[in-house]
């Protein structure tokens, strides 16, 4: 059901009220663009049913669905029309459109071919656990988790959030981890990691189905490349890719996960129990494989530990191999900020 996760931390002072939460969510329902409408945004139900609940609650988690629908109009498309009008005037008045009127040109194309353009859908799963004060996104683009999080902290009253935050950064964490080969208790190390430079160089290197227990990896990261992703296991139920930002991306579930589950036993609720089930342990326990959470309140600003990535990058390979000779625990905080979204043109969610 989650493909991926960006975990934002809910304020304590929220009051969690599910009918709170469907009237405000049906303010903002998805209807699909109209004819000269470029794009469309809202709330479907997460079932599927035609006017069903904006919000359902299956085992105390509350799941939504946000769709989205744009007008797919190709730049090369949309200039061959202005051309033609600019064209036109040439010819009929003699004269050349400036600077001005070709961008009136181009809007005016635009409304003419929006009509005509084809659609397409995305949508993205949004999980709210009210006991654990998490909310989770199922997308790896940060710029499309802002427009959710946008829409929901402000039609709910006192629901401010924070992007999960740790004593120990992501980064930092995978770069000891692949450099001592002891991952956290729980976890196992996969066959799939992307380590970047930090330098001007931006050089990248990745394995995709190799070992990583190798001195070829050790030898990277002491030359100042460090971990972007690194794919793992979580107790031999969940496998999924960690990045540099605590985003969680490509989540699979195990066959551990649906050993004695019958093949009748789908449907929404099954897939949603199943689903935040194992996610709901997975969270925590890979937040104190990161050092616990570092945010001492929602709105604190940042740590004075606090470094940045080119700091970072400078002395990590020493304090790595310090770290590699007694407790293993590398002193980074992060991420206090939004992640940078490295892929904003990938397909919708």
């Amino acid at each position: 059901m989650f493909k991926n996760m960006i975990v934002y931390r809910i304020a304590e002072g929220w009051q969690s009220d599910l009918q709170v939460l469907e009237e405000a969510l049906s303010k903002t329902p998805f209807a699909e663009c109209g004819a000269t409408q470029e794009r469309s945004a809202g709330w479907v139900p997460p079932r599927g049913e035609q006017h069903g609940p904006l919000a359902e609650s299956v085992a105390g988690q509350w799941v939504l669905r946000f769709m989205t629908e744009a007008k797919m109009l190709p730049a090369s498309v949309l200039n061959r029309k202005v051309n033609e009008k600019a064209e036109h005037i040439e010819k009929t008045e003699g004269r050349k459109p400036g600077k001005k009127e070709k961008k009136e040109l181009k809007d005016e194309a635009k409304l003419d071919l929006l009509p005509m353009a084809f659609t397409k859908q995305g949508s993205m799963w949004v999980w709210i656990d009210p006991q654990a004060r998490t909310l989770v996104l199922d997308t790896g683009s940060q710029a499309r988790a802002d427009e959710v999080v946008s829409l929901l902290v402000e039609g709910l009253p006192g629901f401010a959030l924070a992007l999960v935050d740790t004593q120990t950064s992501p980064q930092a964490a995978m770069a000891h981890w692949l450099m001592t080969q002891e991952p956290p208790a729980g976890f196992s190390v996969d066959r799939e990691c992307e380590l970047k430079a930090a330098d001007e160089s931006k050089a990248v290197v990745r394995y995709a189905r190799h070992p990583l227990d190798i001195d070829e990896v050790r030898q990277h990261i002491e030359h100042g490349k460090l971990p972007t992703k690194l794919a793992m296991t979580w107790d031999d139920r969940v496998s999924f890719v960690l990045t540099e930002g605590l985003q969680i991306k490509k989540i699979a579930l195990l066959d551990a996960v649906m050993d004695g589950q019958s093949r009748d036993d789908g449907g929404f609720d099954t897939d949603v129990a199943i689903a935040t089930g194992e996610l709901s342990r997975l969270i925590p326990d890979l937040i104190e494989a990161l050092g616990g959470e570092g945010r001492t309140g929602l709105g604190a600003g940042l740590p004075a530990a606090l470094q940045d990535r080119a700091q970072a990058s400078e002395t990590l390979p020493v304090r790595l191999a310090q770290a590699g000779k007694g407790t293993g625990r590398v002193a980074l905080t992060g991420p206090a900020a939004a992640p940078v979204d490295t892929a904003p043109e990938e397909a919708p969610f």
